[in-house]
This record gives C-alpha cells, sequence and structure tokens, in this order.
C-alpha cells in the first residue's frame, strides 16, 4: 500500500470543537490580506513504483497524474497489469478526472489568489464531501444485502472525520466569513456529492482517483502555503479546535484514516499556527495514500483491523464483492460469462 508522491515529508495529522471567528487573533493580525498570492500550480507526471507494505514514515511526492503517458498506465493500480479495455477505460477515467480538477484549480486560483483562508475553506468543504458519498452507496449495498464491507465504512468516515476538523479550523481562522464563499462552497459541495456518488456506483476506481487528485491538490497548496508564509504562521497562536483534535481525547478516529500507519505512530506537536498547517498537509498526504489504495478493489484494510477473528462469527456476514461498481461488472462479465453468471446470482 505504500507508495511514492514528491516532496520529502514526515507525516502527521486533525481533530474537533468551536472558534469564535468573530473574535479570533487572526483577523486583528492582518495576515489574510499581507501574504503573498499562491501561483498557479503545474503537475507533471512521475512513475509510481510499487513497494512493500510499509507503516513507517515515507516520503512523498505531490504531484497530479498527467494526462498523456500512455506507457506507465499500470503503474497506477497496485496489482497485476490490466487487459487492454481496462488499460482504456483507466486512461479515459484517469483523463476525465485530470480535466476537471484542472478546471475546478483554475477557477479557483483566480476568485482566490490572495484570499488564502478562504480558499482553504472551500476546499475543506469540498474535500470531506467525496467520503460521504462513498459511505452512502456502502450502506447502499449492505441494506440491498449485495456486500458488507466494514473496512471501508470506518476507513471513510474517519477520512471525513479528519476533513471536517480541518473544516473547523479553517472556520476558527475566518475563512467563511463572506457570504459568498459560503454560498459557493456549499453549493459546489451539493452537486459534487452527487456526481461522486453516481461515479462511486459506475465506477470506485475512478471515484477513488478523483479523490486522490483531490488531496494531492489539497497538500501542494498548503505546502506551498507554509514555505511563502511558514515565518508568519509562526509568530500565531494554534485555534483551541486544532489543539484538542491533535492533542486531546481519544485518538482512535484520528489514527484510523491513516491506513499507512501503526496506530499511535503518529502524534504531532501544535505549538503555533505553523504546525497546525503542517499538520493538516500531512493529513492530506495520508489521504493520498489511502485513495492509492482503495484503487486495487479489496485492498483497503482498517489499521485496527482485528485479523483473529472474521465477520462470519458475527452470524450476520454478507458475501463478498466479486467486481467492484458497474464498469468492473461488466468488463469482467464480457471477460469471463462465468463470472457473469456468478455476479447475477449473488445480486
Amino acid at each position: 500500500m505504500a507508495f511514492s508522491l514528491g516532496n520529502s515529508l514526515s507525516v502527521y495529522s486533525s481533530r474537533p470543537c468551536k472558534w469564535n471567528a468573530t473574535t479570533t487573533p487572526y483577523k486583528a493580525e492582518g495576515l489574510g490580506n499581507q501574504l503573498r498570492p499562491i501561483s498557479n500550480r503545474s503537475f507533471r507526471r512521475v512513475p509510481a513504483k510499487q513497494r512493500p507494505v510499509s507503516r513507517k514514515l515515507i516520503s512523498i511526492q505531490a504531484v497530479l497524474i498527467q494526462k498523456g503517458d500512455e506507457n506507465d498506465l499500470e503503474s497506477n493500480i497496485v496489482g497485476n497489469p490490466p487487459g487492454m479495455l481496462e488499460r482504456w477505460t483507466i486512461k479515459f477515467e484517469q483523463s476525465f478526472n485530470i480535466v476537471l480538477i484542472e478546471t475546478v484549480i483554475k477557477i479557483l486560483d483566480a476568485l482566490y489568489s490572495e484570499r488564502h483562508y478562504a480558499r482553504f475553506y472551500v476546499l475543506e468543504t469540498i474535500a470531506r464531501v467525496p467520503y460521504f458519498a462513498f459511505v452512502s452507496v456502502l450502506h447502499m449495498y449492505e441494506s440491498f444485502g449485495w456486500w458488507r464491507r466494514t473496512d471501508y465504512l470506518k476507513v471513510h468516515f474517519a477520512e471525513s472525520w479528519n476533513e471536517l476538523h480541518h473544516l473547523l479550523i479553517m472556520e476558527a481562522l475566518g475563512g467563511n466569513e463572506r457570504w459568498f464563499d459560503r454560498f459557493l462552497a456549499q453549493h459546489i459541495a451539493v452537486f459534487y456529492y452527487f456526481m461522486t456518488a453516481s461515479m462511486y456506483i459506475l465506477s470506485p476506481r475512478m471515484a477513488y482517483h478523483f479523490s486522490e487528485c483531490v488531496e494531492k491538490h489539497a497538500y501542494s497548496t498548503y505546502d506551498e502555503f507554509i514555505k511563502l508564509q511558514g515565518e508568519e504562521l509562526k509568530k500565531l497562536p494554534a485555534p483551541d479546535v486544532a489543539v484538542k483534535y491533535y492533542t486531546q481525547g481519544d485518538l482512535y478516529l484520528f489514527d484510523e484514516f491513516q491506513t499507512d500507519r501503526t496506530p499511535c505512530s503518529r502524534r504531532p506537536k501544535v505549538e503555533n499556527l505553523y504546525d497546525v498547517f503542517v499538520n493538516i498537509r500531512d493529513d492530506e498526504a495520508e489521504h493520498c495514500k489511502t485513495m492509492k489504495a482503495c484503487q486495487t478493489h479489496g485492498n483497503l484494510m482498517s489499521p485496527h483491523h482485528d485479523t483473529t477473528s472474521t465477520e462470519d462469527d458475527t452470524g450476520c456476514s454478507l458475501p463478498p464483492a466479486d467486481c467492484a461498481g458497474i464498469v468492473d461488472c461488466v468488463g469482467k462479465a464480457l471477460s469471463n460469462p462465468l463470472h457473469s453468471e456468478k455476479s447475477s446470482q449473488k445480486l
């Protein structure tokens, strides 16, 4: 499940509470308008090499997979190399995702070139939506009696919980002060939810790749912001919501979304606003790794997974899924008629 994504970093994380944006010290400091604008980003593709699963710190490169490189397509999917039909399907899925992501990035760059907290608020409002969609579809499958994926439900909920606290932090910093920013973020989120849910039903691999691209963009955005404004951020205190999320209470859900790590192996410090943004950036890196792992059907496992027990012990197990999404089921049906007959009996 470990993979390589570009700028080296040590990975950390995020958490809850309420903060009054009207009395926040950051507004008084005037940091929002004094920060230098983040420039437009260009992304290049690097080949991803499969490595043994490791729960130690790994280096990550935040790059979007650029369209046009056809020779290394298999490297984006861990496991057996895809056949010709699947190869072209993956190419189409990833090309569509990249074009859509690039369009959204250009819009955000135009609207929020100098308003960083507002941009982060919009990003975090949007970023947690896919996990709602994934959980909704998985619950639907379970309700229909098709199959159950408990690890996926746990991990995706933990991811949404992490993104929620990123959002609370941005609200604490005053990122949601303007009506226009709230209107834009919330309406994009509604559209994004239905788009992602439909995409997940059609092709989970495509939906996970799209989310991976979103998380990579979030990582690179925070990383550039930290490099540009690090010294200013070190002079400002951390919001209470960030301190409570990263350092206090039950951190089970904080460990749960980091599927490439052993639970309790990451406990970030929160001494100032700089630490907060470093932690958020590193959270995005962990989301990238999880979304990457999910692109291989059945590859995701909860960090708290109990290997000594099985779902059959509960007496209410459902059959495992032979395929993931409509595209995968159709592809397997075309290549293997026996599989089609077996899947139709289960569904």
